[in-house]
């Protein structure tokens, strides 16, 4: 669409843009709280301007200059969000006290699929998207000085051309494939081992995440450990500690974390990786509480990471996960 429709809307014009508008802001600030906002305040921005908008460039490079600007803006008043792994060595299973309790504001966190990913996307596609907003990959990302950042989004992971990223930025063609290279070199030598991007249908990832939450709900630790790579790590924002390897997960679970027996997992997808809603004995004694956002990552049909985030004041209702699980009923 190269001008805009004098007889729609130009709210539901905009509205179209908002899925990827999204995933673009979420690459660029590591955080979907953040990215909703700037996809607000962008189409505010673009709702009080679009008289000004004279059509010389398509009314999608047009919302995605001013989404630009309005991460800019954010990235450059904001600390680069990290991941637990980012702050120190790993700490001990034996630890009986998890570690300082870090801002929201420093951490990268995860993000609804069904918030960037429309239904009814390519295949193909699909999984090229899902690689590019998983965890480590975004953190990786916030490494980057912001220009760099946009440019590499939108080259690799938008595949705009170097002349339409240089028209967006004001830039040279030059001075966009200078800061492309620049930025490759430094997400290869900030991005782990890729692992294996979820599919949700294959059988081998299915089968693999049907066994961890049955070993999960029975907090059976020795099959839960043989579901994990040797070399796994557990993380817990806003939690400082986090634990490597089976052996540290095996002994923080029975002993520090063991108030998770007796947990409930509900499925979900987070941020291109499989999820759960995890839900605690309520102290109560009636039904389940949410206590975290569980987010795997799986490589070679083994686990590789389990990344935990607390924050379900926020978390559960942006996932649409429920308040509270009453009791099971167990039939006679």
């Amino acid at each position: 669409m190269n001008e805009l429709v004098t007889d729609v809307p130009i709210e539901k014009q905009l509205d179209r843009f908002r899925p990827e508008l999204v995933g673009y802001c979420y690459r660029m600030l590591g955080s979907a709280f953040e990215a909703e906002d700037a996809v607000q305040e962008t189409m505010i921005r673009a709702w009080r301007g679009h008289d000004t908008f004279e059509g010389r460039s398509s009314l999608r490079s047009w919302v995605y200059r001013i989404a630009t600007n309005v991460c800019l803006n954010m990235v450059d008043s904001a600390q680069r969000r990290v991941r637990p792994m980012d702050l120190g060595p790993a700490g001990s299973g034996h630890a009986t006290h998890p570690g300082d309790i870090h801002p929201e504001q420093i951490w990268v966190g995860p993000v609804p699929d069904e918030r960037i990913l429309p239904e009814g996307s390519d295949p193909a596609r699909l999984i090229a998207e899902r690689e590019s907003i998983r965890l480590a990959f975004v953190a990786a990302l916030q490494h980057l000085p912001p220009r760099q950042r946009a440019v590499l989004i939108l080259r690799e992971v938008l595949a705009w051309s170097a002349q339409e990223v240089a028209d967006l930025l004001d830039v040279s063609v030059a001075s966009v494939n200078s800061a492309l290279q620049r930025a490759r070199a430094t997400i290869s030598a900030a991005t782990p081992s890729a692992g294996d991007t979820y599919q949700p249908l294959d059988e081998a990832q299915r089968a693999l995440l049907t066994r961890y939450v049955k070993a999960f709900e029975a907090y059976d630790l020795s099959a839960l450990t043989s579901l994990l790579h040797e070399d796994a790590t557990l993380s817990m924002p806003p939690l400082a500690l986090w634990l490597h390897g089976t052996p540290d997960i095996t002994v923080w679970m029975s002993g520090t974390g063991r108030g998770c027996r007796g947990s409930r997992l509900i499925p979900v997808v987070a941020s291109g990786l499989p999820a759960f809603g995890q839900y605690r004995p309520s102290e109560t004694g009636a039904g389940h509480d949410p206590w975290a956002l569980i987010v795997l990552e799986i490589s070679d049909g083994r686990i590789t990471g389990v990344n935990n985030f607390l924050d379900t004041a926020r978390l559960f209702p942006l996932f649409g996960l429920p308040a509270h699980l009453e009791q099971q009923v167990v039939e006679p």
